[in-house]
């Protein structure tokens, strides 16, 4: 899983709660929107910020978090911003080093191939995580890390609560900071399937709601939303919609409607147009997204893609999204 902040004390007064209203599925004059990896290649301006200084200096100084988290604000009325980070702070914070490789992604020279290497991490999410320390990078069969599911199980257990016991404070400390809601990821939960997802990924996605409510409960802090958005995991929408979290998010996969009657309504829903929709006319990505609408209702639901931005999307393609999400999400209301 990764974890992002969406960002008490000493912070402006917020001007657009529109997100946090629906959320906590209020109403709300027009359906929020927001796009995972909105601070991200397509921009112009983000390539340029982002060649000053390597990735994980990036992810380090808070001038530079600052600026590629308000980059798209600036050019789009979107209704969240989305703290710039990365989910491999995590394992760096656990003693492991990882490289950010141009043109591959992220790779660990020393991944975890055996039990005894659980014993390399310092004390100090969740699945998403695994999948890279043992991998060492991306892969399109996750068969090192499977094959330590069925061949490990116990140690896997072992690293997904380490994992998770990292994961629980970080995100705490995300709202300590100021964040507002709070989004885990599980990327990979097509690779698991119905039964390994429930043993070994469900238990600790509903471990890290319960942990990080309790822990800023115990702190005197204000509960936030939490999103849960499992790739592919259509197949646990039921499950996940009663993992604690107030919001569950949908790949392109899945149809609205049924999404809605896995669910039930005391849930909030979010997503889901085909990221690659927006290679589309501006004229068809409006057209899209009136169906999106229309599909999920005006009630209890957030605007998204599927998945994250491209690098190659044209940035008046995304402007030509959230325009549509707003404007007909208004025209909703009014029929």
């Amino acid at each position: 899983m990764e974890a992002n902040g969406l960002g008490p004390q000493g912070f402006p007064e917020l001007k657009n709660d529109t997100f946090l209203r629906a959320a906590w599925g209020e109403e709300t004059d027009y359906t929020p929107v927001w796009c995972m990896r909105q601070a991200g290649r397509y921009l112009p301006e983000f390539r340029e910020t982002r060649a000053a200084q390597d990735f994980f200096s990036t992810c380090r100084s808070p001038e530079a978090c600052c600026e590629l988290t308000l980059q798209p604000l600036r050019r789009f009325p979107l209704d969240a911003a989305i703290i710039f980070s990365d989910i491999l702070v995590v394992p760096q914070a656990l003693g492991m080093e990882v490289t950010m490789v141009p043109g591959k992604g992220p790779s660990f020279p020393e991944p975890l191939r055996e039990e005894q290497d659980l014993e390399r991490l310092r004390d100090p999410e969740v699945w998403t995580l695994m999948t890279y320390m043992v991998e060492g990078g991306g892969s399109s069969t996750m068969a090192q890390a499977k094959r330590w599911l069925y061949q490990r199980p116990q140690a896997s257990h072992q690293l997904l609560r380490i994992l998770t016991d990292a994961l629980v404070p970080y995100l705490v400390g995300q709202v300590v900071a100021g964040a507002q809601a709070l989004q885990l990821f599980e990327s990979h939960a097509g690779h698991l399937g119905p039964q390994l997802f429930n043993k070994f990924a469900l238990p600790y996605i509903r471990d890290v709601a319960k942990q990080v409510k309790a822990r800023l409960r115990e702190a005197g802090l204000a509960p936030v939303p939490m999103i849960i958005f499992a790739k592919d995991g259509h197949f646990a929408l039921e499950e996940l919609a009663q993992a604690g979290y107030e919001v569950v998010g949908l790949d392109w996969t899945v149809a609205p409607k049924k999404a809605r009657e896995c669910v039930g309504k005391t849930v909030t829903l979010q997503g889901n147009l085909d990221p690659c929709a927006l290679y589309a006319s501006e004229e068809e990505i409006g057209q899209l997204v009136k169906q999106m609408l229309d599909d999920f209702g005006p009630h209890r639901y957030i605007a998204n893609l599927g998945h994250g931005l491209y690098p190659d999307m044209d940035p008046e393609h995304v402007g030509a999204f959230v325009d549509a999400v707003h404007k007909h999400s208004r025209l909703l209301r009014q029929n």
